[in-house]
């Protein structure tokens, strides 16, 4: 089926491979190239939607009171694209970002500049949780405080209506082009998004990292909870808020949960607060760094490891390669890191690659998702 023409190409830089299927070619035949020197088949491919799939996004507001624009920067820019039809976005987010701008045009609240750093309104945050449809909606002012940005947020409130999950303020008050800043206010809602992954509810407030393309990402996480045996001992680095470790719990001996993020942290707080008596006595979350806990690994049965883009901490990485467990599963977001990492892993001679597939959790984009299967070399 052909996909509609986007209204916002160019210049958005949001899909720059709009309309082709699939992971991009050149990352596919990265990872076809470490397949062959494995010796094992693939990469298999898992693809999903591309329309509408993004149940999450962060979008710069620029403009004029009057009429704001919130979108994407082009690239290499502070100019912004406003995509108020984005095709790739869950309509939901959408109907946030206009709600977001009819209410800024009634209360008269400015965007920010980011030249003279003036201005109050400088991002929005949109999360659909999918069993109620709603949007939890984060607002980032230019500001220490959330007293002037009540008025708009009164305003948003009105306009979103039911289709509300809850709101909130994000105060980031210094020239940088990091998005969010340190300071957080709830101002109606629940404390998490909760979503429903491998049978288990997991639960993620708005700082907290979380995948866009859910559909896809639950296809990920039944993989890898297939490479769980029952009964094991498990060790997750980077576990997050739970996504893959939590439907683990009912079947297996132990789970160890390393995340460092706050937001992380507090979402597997909500998550594990929610499983039966006997399913929380088996956890365990340790928080910190992951070289912080690499004493854990030698009582693992099996290592999970699923970090950011920059990819594993060296201390983590110098571990699995020189005292592997007897399964190490890793998720990589970073396709060079995974390239750097699997070359230390395999260097030693103590893991063998047994597995490799390819997720398009990031249509239209040079960014690929990987989820390999590594095994201890018996001889």
């Amino acid at each position: 089926m052909s996909l509609a023409p986007c209204p916002h190409r160019p210049p958005c830089p949001g899909c720059p491979r709009f309309g082709e299927r699939g992971p991009a070619p050149a990352a596919l035949a990265r990872l076809a190239a470490i397949a062959r020197a494995a010796g094992i088949p693939g990469p298999t491919v898992e693809s999903g939607a591309c329309e509408g799939h993004r149940h999450r996004a962060r979008l710069m507001v620029r403009g004029r009171a009057t009429s704001p624009k919130i979108g994407l920067f082009q690239e290499g820019t502070h100019r912004i694209v406003d995509v108020p039809r984005c095709g790739v976005h869950h309509p939901r987010i959408n109907e946030a970002a206009a709600a977001v701008r009819r209410a800024m045009r009634e209360v008269g609240a400015a965007p920010y500049a980011d030249r003279p750093h003036a201005g109050l309104v400088r991002a929005i945050q949109a999360v659909v949780e999918r069993p109620s449809g709603r949007v939890q909606l984060v607002l980032v002012t230019n500001d220490a405080s959330p007293d002037t940005a009540r008025p708009l947020a009164r305003a948003v409130e009105r306009e979103l209506g039911d289709a509300l999950h809850s709101l909130w303020w994000n105060g980031n008050s210094e020239r940088t082009n990091v998005i969010l800043g340190p300071h957080w206010q709830r101002l109606t809602g629940p404390p998490a998004v909760r979503e429903e992954i491998g049978g288990v509810g997991v639960h993620y407030p708005p700082g907290a990292f979380g995948q866009s393309h859910l559909a896809l990402a639950d296809r990920l996480a039944a993989r890898v909870a297939g490479w769980i045996p029952d009964g094991s001992r498990v060790l997750e680095f980077h576990a997050g808020c739970g996504a893959l470790g939590l439907g683990w719990l009912s079947r297996i001996a132990r789970l160890d949960c390393n995340e460092v993020a706050a937001p992380g942290l507090e979402g597997l707080a909500l998550g594990l607060a929610e499983r039966p008596a006997d399913e929380r006595a088996r956890a365990r979350v340790l928080a910190g760094r992951a070289s912080e806990h690499l004493d854990g690994i030698g009582e693992a049965g099996v290592v999970v490891v699923d970090p950011p883009r920059r990819g594993l901490e060296p201390a983590l990485l110098a571990r699995l390669a020189g005292d592997p467990p007897a399964r190490l599963v890793a998720v990589a977001c970073g396709l060079d890191a995974f390239e750097r990492e699997t070359a230390a892993l395999l260097a030693g001679g103590r893991l063998a690659l047994a597995e490799l597939h390819a997720f398009d959790l990031f249509p239209f984009t040079e960014h690929v998702e990987t989820l390999a299967r590594f095994e201890r070399r018996t001889a």
